[in-house]
């Protein structure tokens, strides 16, 4: 019961993930299950992924790209019908999980709901759950905590499932010594490289070759079209100077909003528990009850041993071992007849029976915490801050409909939307059709850039969404159409390429007969370098696929000669002298293998259930199809 946060740290980790990440949920508002409405882009076994749902998950990928990218992010990409199929292939697969885990009849009681949500750090302050930060954090996520509570819920039961494959892989002790022995095999090699440049002087290209090779590759010496703008980009941040907040502001909202700048009142309790279920019988409710007495009888009697006859008697192993101490927890973290029996001691004092639904508690409050604020000098800078988004935003919807209607109603110049909302007219560098980048010139503003209205009829672009709260216009400067550059421009660079594809040849070459000389015995004058130990995964600065050929190479002979193209330019030897074999093997590297190989074979348990489960479901994934084409 009250170990289950201690038990499930990892769980915890994975849910406070989810809150930062939501997109792990894959968007599904699950306690709905038809929720939305017009038809369905999918079912999965007679249940519907309506387009509300695929929007959802649409929204959360985007949400967690855009954090992760910043001004590098590109709402382009979710344009792209392999992103956005992936998106329905996950709420599929979550559809199936959340149906077989009912199935199987796993579910979350609402005590480990709880648990669960107190341990996440977002929903904290000074290290407690607080019910207003927890609402507040929702908020920002336009969640409410029926729809988050619901998803953590089903989320937690399909963790339920998933682990019950994932922590049951197998893997035997001969096995990873195997793998031990594979793995952390020395070899000592020396390296010596053939380099292209060497045989450059050996090469040589005729203007017949060169224009042969351009008229065969001329999409290599194709320029994309072309265009240079002037813009405007409009954005609620750039509007952040504009805004005034004054003090009597900020005292109204610290006023009005001070939960949001204090802890509440917070109490430290030690319980003793002797567990009983809820659905057990009247005569086992009444064996624990009378055990529960006897023990209550024994703290009256020496209070100042509770902690010892904690450890002695209760059935929470979460706690007992610490004498009973839960630590310090405010309102709403706890089941209801427990939190009103602490909420009603004073430090020091013992309670009589507590009976929840876990069983008869006995509970000792160690000390109380009162609700604390801090005082409105602190938090200012936070609360103008806050005050001036709000603003910058409003301010920005206000103006958003007026700038675009002003771009498009004036489509002869940006002057008047500049105007409008306070923005320079700035001049951009060459775009190239198709070539997106940084913030503003997203693949949505490169569309604009080269569209009709703009190249061709000279026009105003219409306003567009770049980012989140941030819009731009674009109007023409200069154009260059797509072209092919004249082979007099690019022979130079031609003949070059050419020449080193020569050179390079050659060098493969030589390195290939000085190969089969050193493999036969003879001597061969070379440039090695010191030698280096490396194992499979240590390569110590080679290559993987040279790495690959000396573990490949036959040892029976020392030393031994690999060689390969090398991806840096030339032929590169590796010369192998000598083996260095795994000594005896310690049980806790063994156990560690192990470990790694249990949870490898676990999760390809788990793939494979997957996949068996979706072999066997009905999932039918037309309407997306549809939608997709409409689009």
């Amino acid at each position: 019961m009250f170990d289950f946060v201690h038990e499930k740290k990892r769980l915890v980790q994975i849910v406070l993930l989810l809150i930062i990440l939501p997109f792990a949920f894959w968007g599904v508002d699950s306690y709905r299950k038809t929720s939305g409405s017009g038809d369905a882009l999918a079912t999965v076994n007679g249940e519907r992924i309506t387009q509300q749902d695929f929007d959802n998950a649409l929204k959360q990928q985007q949400d967690r790209m855009r954090s992760l990218m910043g001004a590098n992010y590109d709402p382009a990409m979710f344009n792209q019908p392999a992103v956005r199929y992936s998106i329905l292939d996950n709420l599929v697969s979550q559809r199936l999980l959340q149906s077989n885990a009912q199935s199987a009849g796993l579910a979350v009681s609402d005590e480990q709901l709880a648990q669960v949500i107190a341990g996440i750090e977002a929903f904290q302050k000074d290290g407690k759950f607080d019910k207003q930060q927890y609402e507040a954090v929702l908020g920002r996520q336009n969640l409410s905590p029926l729809t988050f509570e619901s998803r953590v819920r089903e989320q937690l039961a399909m963790n339920q499932l998933a682990e019950a494959y994932n922590q049951n892989g197998y893997a035997s002790n001969t096995v990873a010594d195997n793998l031990i022995r594979l793995n952390e095999q020395q070899r000592v090699v020396s390296v010596a490289q053939i380099s292209p440049d060497a045989f450059l002087k050996q090469a040589s290209v005729s203007d017949a070759e060169i224009k042969n090779y351009y008229e065969k590759n001329q999409q290599e010496f194709r320029t994309p079209e072309q265009a240079r703008v002037e813009y405007v980009t409009f954005s609620a941040d750039a509007l952040l100077p504009q805004v005034k907040v004054g003090d009597d502001e900020v005292r109204q909202y610290y006023q009005d909003h001070q939960a949001e700048f204090g802890t509440q009142e917070q109490r430290d309790a030690a319980h003793i528990l002797i567990s009983v279920a809820a659905q057990a019988s009247a005569a086992e409710k009444q064996a624990a009850k009378a055990k529960a007495e006897r023990i209550l009888q024994q703290v009256r009697q020496y209070p100042a041993k509770f902690a010892e006859l904690a450890k002695k008697f209760s059935e929470d192993p979460g706690s007992a071992s610490s004498g009973g101490d839960l630590g310090f927890f405010g309102r709403g973290m706890m089941v209801k007849p427990f939190e009103d029996a602490v909420f009603s001691l004073k430090p020091g004092e013992i309670s009589g029976l507590v009976q929840s639904d876990f069983g008869f508690h006995i509970i000792k409050l160690l000390a109380a915490r009162p609700a604390r604020f801090k005082p409105l000098a602190e938090v200012r800078s936070s609360i103008e801050q806050l005050l001036k988004q709000n603003k910058a935003g409003d301010k920005f919807a206000e103006l958003a409909d007026k700038f675009s209607d002003t771009v498009y109603e004036q489509s002869d110049s940006l002057k008047p939307a500049a105007e409008l909302v306070k923005m320079p007219v700035q001049q951009s560098g060459w775009l190239s059709k198709g070539n997106a980048g940084s913030l503003p010139w997203t693949e949505k503003a490169l569309q604009a850039v080269f569209s009709d209205d703009v190249l061709k009829e000279k026009r105003n672009s219409t306003a567009v969404e770049v980012a989140p709260n941030m819009l731009l216009a674009v109007r023409l400067l200069e154009h260059k159409t797509a072209s092919t550059r004249p082979l007099a421009e690019v022979a130079a660079e031609i003949r070059q390429k050419l020449l080193n594809q020569q050179a390079l040849e050659l060098a493969t070459k030589q390195g290939q007969a000085v190969l089969a000389q050193l493999q036969h015995g003879d001597k061969v004058t070379l440039n090695w370098k010191a030698a280096q130990t490396v194992t499979r995964a240590q390569r110590a600065g080679l290559e993987a696929a040279l790495v690959n050929l000396v573990f490949r190479a036959d040892m029976d002979k020392l030393p031994a000669y690999v060689g390969m193209e090398s991806i840096r330019g030339g032929y590169v030897l590796a010369r192998v002298e000598a083996v260095r074999q795994v000594g005896a093997i310690d049980d806790a590297k063994r156990a560690r293998y192990v470990q790694q190989l249990r949870q490898l074979s676990g999760q390809e348990l788990f793939t494979a259930y997957l996949a068996d489960a979706r072999e066997h479901a009905k999932i039918n994934m037309a309407g997306f199809a549809a939608a997709e084409e409409k689009k």
